[in-house]
């Protein structure tokens, strides 16, 4: 598609963020015209730039406000809200984020006539789960459908790429470190990469259907929380202690520390560790899945190393052979 000739909108809720860059390169590539709503457009640039000149524009919106919803939304073929939080922040809640605000931008979007709406959520999303994350993330999807019966929901496993949280976080931690937590360390989870994702939403959109489908979206290769540990003190050559950490323990310590703001772990994310996170069965079989999309997914080993070398004592000119610590 010829990004030039395009005369097709479609607003991106929360398109500066992680997942958001990537989603507005992929579409951006396809030759769609985009806008990026979020709360700070001032902040939002970086989005610009990967597109043709007037393609991409940021506008102001807060999905605690629905009438700035409502305008994002304004002429839109399709709507993809990417919006969440991993932690409640004042009025960044986790209630007024995943369920009000998802039902704000299901609304809006049904309201402007859009053809298509993706709902970003999360592999895990339960009503009856323990965890206020996951039981927030199921009540925004049931409050998208009821919005809109059509709604195409995406729910990916841990999400990485060069600008994660996830091996980031933890390669960051082992510069200082001389031990890792190892939180529940047999729950699996399922990493796919966020290209791929950006990729799958892309797809959603090119189909120009209200699927109502629930899709499940997994890398090929399931890891353990001890897998994950150990491949970022593989990658990043170093040598930490693993320390056990019981979840009652963990627990304690959420208790102790999650009302900080950006808090190491908090008592809901001790919850989600609990369960594994990774692609259903079910969904494999109904075709739910990056395959099932027609996108292969990429590995661990295809991209992470890329963006951890810079963890290494002497970063892309670290020797193959680890340097005693």
């Amino acid at each position: 598609m010829d990004a030039q000739k395009s005369d097709k909108l479609i607003t991106i809720i929360g398109g500066s963020g992680f997942v958001g860059r990537h989603v507005v390169r992929s579409l951006a590539k396809r030759g769609y015209r985009i806008r990026v709503a979020c709360r700070r457009p001032d902040l939002a640039g970086h989005v610009v730039p990967l597109g043709v000149p007037g393609q991409i524009v940021p506008v102001q919106a807060n999905v605690r406000y629905p009438a700035s919803v409502a305008a994002a939304c304004d002429g839109a073929y399709a709507v993809i809200n990417l919006v969440g939080v991993l932690y409640d922040a004042g009025a960044q809640s986790f209630d007024a984020i995943h369920v009000f605000g998802a039902e704000a931008v299901a609304k809006a979007a049904k309201n402007a006539k859009a053809q298509v709406l993706v709902h970003f959520s999360a592999i895990g999303a339960d009503a009856d789960s323990k965890s206020v994350y996951s039981q927030t993330k199921a009540e925004g999807e049931a409050k998208a459908k009821a919005a809109f019966p059509g709604v195409s929901i995406l729910r990916p496993s841990i999400v990485f790429g060069p600008e994660d949280s996830f091996f980031n976080k933890f390669a960051a931690m082992a510069r200082f470190s001389p031990a890792l937590p190892l939180i529940g360390g047999d729950t699996k989870f399922q990493p796919v990469f966020v290209g791929d994702v950006a990729e799958a939403v892309a797809r959603l959109i090119d189909k120009g259907l209200a699927d109502g489908k629930t899709y499940e979206l997994g890398g090929p290769e399931k890891k353990s929380f001890r897998d994950v540990l150990n491949y970022v003190l593989g990658v990043t050559m170093r040598k930490r202690l693993l320390l056990p950490v019981p979840f009652p323990v963990a627990s304690l310590l959420g208790a102790l520390v999650g009302w900080l703001p950006k808090a190491p772990i908090t008592m809901d994310q001790v919850e989600l560790l609990k369960s594994d996170n990774v692609v259903s069965d079910k969904a494999e079989a109904d075709g739910r899945t990056l395959k099932g999309l027609g996108i292969t997914a990429r590995a661990i080993d295809a991209i992470v190393p890329s963006y951890l070398f810079r963890y290494r004592k002497a970063g892309q000119f670290t020797t193959t052979t680890p340097v005693s610590e």
